[in-house]
């Protein structure tokens, strides 16, 4: 029983006649006859009226609702299964770093869920080391952090912002008015020695601070904090002072303030990452291009 000895039975049932069915078909009415022929061997039993090929007898008229919802079906898997291959259906799964969920990724997700609106998302925020993990493991499709945790073999990394490296205190604190108040130097910022007569809370971001002098103040840390409110709520009680990159300090912050770090000038890479030699899904790869052109258009690097 082939499909198309099926949708010729429904175009001839749908159409009153054979010849109608054929011109439909762009076949030729022995061709229908023959098609039909074949299917009613097949099933041993007569589909047509003989004398009237247009009526059904009795096993056709069984068979019409069955054949009709097989085709249906059919029609339904193959329209699904182009739509996933042209990237207009499916699922992605995104891991990123809180940072770039907070600020850079609704953007993208705004433009990408405009041009493929069917398109379901999973987004998982975690740290720099649970994003690689996440994406080394399968268990999503892409990542989006700074990839310094992985393997560069495993991966491909497209960079997209150069994120620099700040220190985060109160307001209130003598560090903002130290930097602001320093003339001798026109860029405003501090120094990593600046910080060491402060308390200082390690979170995890303090891993750029790593090989470079400021890892001094890693290993004077009081304090060490992983989750990002904590962090907020250890900072706003005035019990230190951290670094951070500036996409992870919240735009309209009333309590805290980022400063810059002149000494030493840090910055993380931050980029999207997919894993290497390994095809990823028609929507994830045009999530990843997207991505890519969006924050090339609107942000630099």
């Amino acid at each position: 029983m082939k499909l198309q000895q099926l949708r010729h039975f429904l175009f001839v049932v749908e159409e009153g006649g054979f010849r109608a069915a054929a011109n439909r078909a762009n076949r030729s009415q022995a061709a229908i006859s023959a098609s039909i022929k074949e299917l009613e061997k097949t099933l041993d039993q007569r589909l047509f009226e003989v004398g009237n090929k247009a009526t059904l007898t009795p096993f056709g008229e069984v068979c019409l609702p069955k054949i009709q919802q097989f085709l249906n079906t059919y029609q339904s898997l193959e329209d699904d299964l182009q739509a996933v291959a042209s990237g207009d259906k499916g699922k992605i799964r995104i891991a990123s770093v809180p940072s770039l969920v907070t600020k850079l990724l609704p953007s993208v997700l705004v433009a990408y869920s405009k041009k493929y609106p069917d398109i379901e998302i999973v987004l998982i925020d975690d740290n720099a080391v649970g994003v690689a993990n996440r994406l080394l493991t399968g268990e999503v499709d892409l990542a989006l952090g700074n990839c310094t945790s992985i393997n560069q073999t495993d991966i491909d990394f497209t960079p997209l912002i150069s994120d620099p490296i700040g220190v985060v205190c109160l307001k209130s604190n003598e560090l903002n008015h130290l930097h602001k108040n320093d003339k001798l130097d026109q860029v405003q910022g501090l120094t990593w020695k600046q910080l060491m007569v402060q308390p200082f809370i390690y979170n995890g971001t303090c891993r750029l601070l790593e090989n470079t002098p400021a890892e001094a103040l890693n290993r004077k840390a009081r304090y060490t904090v992983e989750n990002i409110t904590s962090l907020f709520s250890l900072l706003r009680h005035d019990l230190g002072i951290t670094t951070l990159p500036k996409l992870a300090f919240p735009s309209n912050e009333p309590e805290l303030v980022w400063i810059n770090l002149l000494d030493p000038s840090l910055n993380r890479q931050i980029g999207i990452f997919k894993l290497a030699n390994k095809s990823i899904s028609p929507p994830a790869q045009a999530f990843y291009e997207l991505c890519i052109e969006y924050v090339q258009e609107n942000y630099l690097l």
